[in-house]
């Protein structure tokens, strides 16, 4: 089944200071691409370029071939109609506009699972679990 990766788990691929929390997001990258049921969105490419150049100082070249990379996982488009299924999220679970979004795209995409640190673990929102892989880290 498919599943749909945050950008956090693609910074902390790229931040060696991550601890574990680097270790496994960088497996959990290859075993997306390689199973090929790993789906990211035009959004978390574009907050990945963002903060891997602001917060980690990665040059803007090195993110780029990095977000060329990323995009041989399934890549959902950021429609219109995503972003209105994302602010009935927002509105009925309280989630930011930004997480609604990542689980519209997930759902939109016939994804089962996000996978994320960033939304309360063990909800299932528009069909779609999510899952946060760090917690056993903590």
């Amino acid at each position: 089944m498919k599943y749909f990766l945050d950008t956090n788990i693609l910074l902390y691929a790229d931040d060696g200071d991550a601890g574990p929390r680097h270790e496994m997001s960088v497996n959990l990258i290859e075993e997306a691409m390689t199973s090929g049921h790993g789906v990211i969105s035009t959004q978390v490419l574009q907050e990945y370029f963002v903060n891997a150049t602001r917060k980690l100082g990665i040059e803007a070249g090195e993110a780029k071939l990095n977000v060329e990379l990323y995009s041989r996982m399934g890549v959902v488009q950021v429609r219109l109609a995503d972003i209105l299924a994302a602010i009935d999220l927002h509105r009925i679970y309280q989630l930011s506009l930004w997480d609604a979004l990542i689980v519209s795209c997930a759902a939109a995409f016939g994804c089962n699972r996000v996978l994320t640190e960033d939304i309360q673990h063990g909800q299932v929102i528009a069909g779609v679990k999510i899952e946060n892989p760090f917690l056993t880290l903590k």
